[in-house]
């Protein structure tokens, strides 16, 4: 079943604009620590132009994979393996740290060098373990700290929305709250911006703090996952500038880029993806990134054995293929299954089931989410997602389960849908982990795989085909423990 997976949705297509940038005239005034900035040149040269296929050294990010580095030198996984004979044939995730060379081949319009954020402190990850948003949000003297709505269900404070974006999109709260500041002075200035879009993004779909928060998590997300995956390698500034991310970049910088692209017109997105743009205010909000950093994706990660979310000797469909784990655009992390014969949102005696073993760490309108470590916290180790679960039944926080315990019904809770199904996806120490990919979404066996758009896409096994669809036809059909 094809739907929106914000709560409120967010209808862009991938790789383009989520909203057009705001006239220069309406855009906010920018907070204190941004009034004096003018579009500072770094002093990194231009990249020369190398020659075809010449080796470079690099050193490997947390989570880099040959597939994306590939994409971003625009090369090839053989030319990278030839080059790197210690590089494992089964190797997933590169060891952070690691020298390569890599065999490049030089484009032209390549970004900055500059690097705004680690990796590691772009998820709601590990190294956000300890940060208390209200206890921050209220040491400072900005409007924030007074403010409140209505976001998902029930009356929040400021620090509550900023949380409660970090969590669904597993965005790091503090870089959430320095794009607060940068854009409406939200920690340092006592009046909140006038009119119902704080952050400047004249969209109509996105009124209010939370669902402008909603879109800048959607939109950094979209850059993050499609640097990590290769998927995204050049987008266009709002003047038509095609900006080409330095191939050496961080996906942390890089999702930085792609939003202030979209918020900024030139030159201050220049300003604001530079030294003294939101690099310097995250500095001075939270101290220096680089030296919090501690690679978060080890070398070489396997996704552990998983069952599918129903019982053995049921039949299901997979009704959508690879999309979005929580939004609308990258990363494409999640699949949806129905119980066959279920026709549009009515209940179903048919449970979901934990796909392995573990503790449930959330349980909220729509959502369970499946800690496997046992730690109690979803921002480490492997976690899974599960979306659209009925109220009635639904298992509580704390709810120790082993692999086939029913922890909650299929429904259309949670969230637009046009039939009863559940929507799975993965984390791993904060980081979706994208359904086709060098760790691919396993099943039983059964292997997922993008197709042409999201939602498509099937799942595969010795030879055989199953093929995501709405309309649940055997061809879509797969049955558990078989």
């Amino acid at each position: 079943m094809r739907l929106n997976k914000i709560l409120l949705p967010c209808l862009v297509l991938l790789l383009a604009a989520c909203a057009s940038a705001p006239p220069a005239d309406l855009t906010p005034a920018a907070p204190n620590a941004q009034e004096a900035a003018a579009p500072t040149a770094t002093s990194y040269p231009p990249r020369p132009e190398y020659d075809p296929g010449q080796l470079v050294e690099y050193i490997a990010h947390s989570g880099d994979t040959l597939p994306a580095l590939a994409a971003r030198f625009n090369t090839t996984v053989e030319e990278i393996r030839l080059a790197n004979p210690q590089v494992p044939a089964d190797a997933t995730t590169m060891p952070p740290g690691m020298p390569m060379q890599i065999p490049i081949y030089y484009r032209s319009f390549w970004g900055t060098q500059f690097q705004i954020l680690p990796d590691s402190l772009y998820v709601n990850g590990p190294a956000q373990i300890g940060f208390d948003v209200e206890t921050f949000v209220q040491s400072r003297p900005g409007w924030l700290k007074d403010f409140r709505t209505w976001a998902q269900g029930d009356n929040r404070s400021g620090a509550e929305v900023v949380q409660l974006v970090a969590t669904n999109y597993s965005v790091s709260p503090r870089l959430l709250l320095a794009v607060l500041e940068y854009r409406s002075g939200a920690l340092s200035q006592p009046a909140a911006p006038e009119g119902r879009y704080p952050l400047g993004i004249y969209n109509y779909k996105y009124p209010g703090l939370y669902m402008q928060l909603v879109w800048v998590a959607n939109v950094l997300n979209n850059g993050f996952y499609g640097w990590r995956t290769g998927q995204l390698v050049e987008f266009e500034l709002s003047d038509g500038r095609l900006e080409r991310p330095d191939p050496w970049q961080t996906a942390g910088t890089v999702a930085v880029q792609y939003l202030f692209s979209r918020l900024e017109d030139y030159p201050g997105y220049e300003t604001a993806i530079g030294p003294e743009g939101l690099a310097r205010l995250y500095g001075e909000l939270f101290g220096d990134p680089w030296l919090a950093d501690a690679p978060h994706i080890p070398v070489s990660l396997q996704q552990p054995a998983l069952t599918f979310p129903f019982r053995p000797g049921e039949t299901w469909a997979l009704t959508g293929g690879p999309h979005s784990g929580w939004g609308t655009l990258m990363p494409w992390a999640a699949l949806d299954f129905a119980p066959a014969g279920v026709k549009g949102c009515t209940s179903t005696d048919k449970p979901t089931v934990a796909m392995a073993a573990g503790v449930v760490v959330r349980s909220e309108t729509g959502v369970v989410m499946l800690d496997l470590d046992g730690d109690g916290d979803e921002r480490t180790g492997w976690n899974l997602l599960y979306l659209h679960v009925a109220t009635a039944g639904r298992a509580p926080v704390g709810t120790v389960l082993e692999a086939g315990d029913p922890l909650g019904y299929p429904s259309c809770e949670g969230g637009t849908a046009t039939g009863t199904h559940i929507h799975v996806a993965r984390k791993y120490n904060g980081e979706w982990i994208s359904a086709d990919s060098v760790i691919p979404f396993n099943l039983e066996g059964w292997v997922a795989h993008n197709g042409d758009a999201p939602y498509e896409g099937t799942l595969t096994r010795n030879g055989q085909t199953i093929f995501a669809c709405e309309c649940s036809d055997y061809t879509s059909q797969v049955t558990a423990g078989r």
